[in-house]
């Protein structure tokens, strides 16, 4: 059967990648030079471990800072232990090669850099043992992941989390994300813009690709690491700055879907995400219907402490230039 010409013309053709600097297997190389075979395990059978790591660009000091990138590389070990996989470096080694990655690129907006550390045996069949490994890094300029200023709608999907007796959500395994990506387009397709996912049991578990805290009766309330969700790094540290700066308790425990309609504030965060205000849940108003008190001062001193500009928490950061 001839191919239908005017119907081939007719698709238009993806914009090309960026020709940057990676990393791939212990060398930097050109985007468009690193090949990925066709039976490629990973592609599969979602046999890899990645991170999602953020570096801000301030324009007033012209640098770049890169985010808690060796809290990100610590889980990312933690997760190929899971997967019985085992990561070719070390972290400080890992957050070396990033550094060098950003300024070999040259960036000068907003980072996201993706490591993923996949199955790269071509062959059929499912399993985790016996398998060769391969590992690469790549940075892409990126903007909000999620609304970050007027706030967000979300809906209870129905779809749950998948349990850790399953598939473990404190490990990034590629594979786990169908499930987010379940929830997210029935989300964005229903007329919102994020999903909460409910545990198996009914508990408030996460966002699609994020974690969750509430704000209800002057104390802040997230998910424990037991109710199937990502042990996120951007959730520690907004527990440390609540705690800190914003002088109120924060309560890991359980959380019932009815609670989050009743609650005074609500956010969503993680290193894509950031910080998001939560304004509706279920076509019901979160409070007054807009973005929270707290809610806002945190983002303030998060925004504030990622872009370089406050020296308390300089820690938290590499300055790339």
């Amino acid at each position: 059967m001839g191919v239908d010409t005017k119907a081939k013309a007719a698709v238009k053709k993806p914009a090309a990648h960026p020709n940057t600097w990676v990393f791939f297997e212990g060398e930097f190389a050109r985007y468009n030079d690193v090949k990925l075979g066709l039976m490629t395990h990973a592609l599969h059978y979602g046999t890899a471990v990645f991170e999602g790591i953020r570096a801000y660009w301030n324009e007033k000091k012209e640098q770049l800072f890169l985010l808690q990138s060796a809290a990100h590389y610590d889980r990312m070990h933690r997760s190929a232990n899971v997967m019985r996989m085992k990561l070719p470096y070390s972290t400080e080694e890992l957050v070396s090669y990033t550094v060098e990655l950003l300024r070999r690129n040259e960036f000068k907006s907003d980072v996201y850099v993706r490591p993923l550390l996949y199955t790269s045996s071509e062959e059929i069949g499912v399993r985790l043992h016996n398998l060769n490994r391969g590992f690469f890094i790549y940075a892409i300029p990126f903007g909000n992941y999620v609304e970050v200023e007027a706030g967000i709608r979300c809906m209870v999907s129905t779809w749950r989390r998948v349990p850790d007796q399953a598939l473990p959500a404190r490990a990034k395994i590629t594979g786990s994300y169908a499930q987010a990506a379940l929830a997210k387009s029935e989300a964005v397709e229903s007329g919102f813009d994020e999903a909460i996912v409910l545990s198996v049991d009914g508990h408030v578990s996460e966002g699609s690709a994020e974690n969750l805290f509430m704000l209800k009766d002057g104390s802040f309330i997230t998910p424990p690491v037991t109710d199937d969700i990502l042990e996120g790094v951007t959730r520690s540290l907004l527990i440390k700055v609540i705690k800190d700066e914003l002088n109120l308790p924060v309560l890991e425990r359980s959380i019932d879907r009815t609670e989050l309609y009743t609650c005074d504030e609500l956010l969503l965060c993680g290193t894509g995400a950031q910080i998001s205000p939560v304004i509706e849940v279920d076509r019901r108003p979160v409070g007054n219907g807009r973005v929270g008190e707290f809610t806002q001062e945190l983002q303030n001193i998060y925004f504030g402490a990622v872009r370089g500009d406050t020296p308390k928490y300089k820690d938290w950061t590499i300055p790339i230039y």
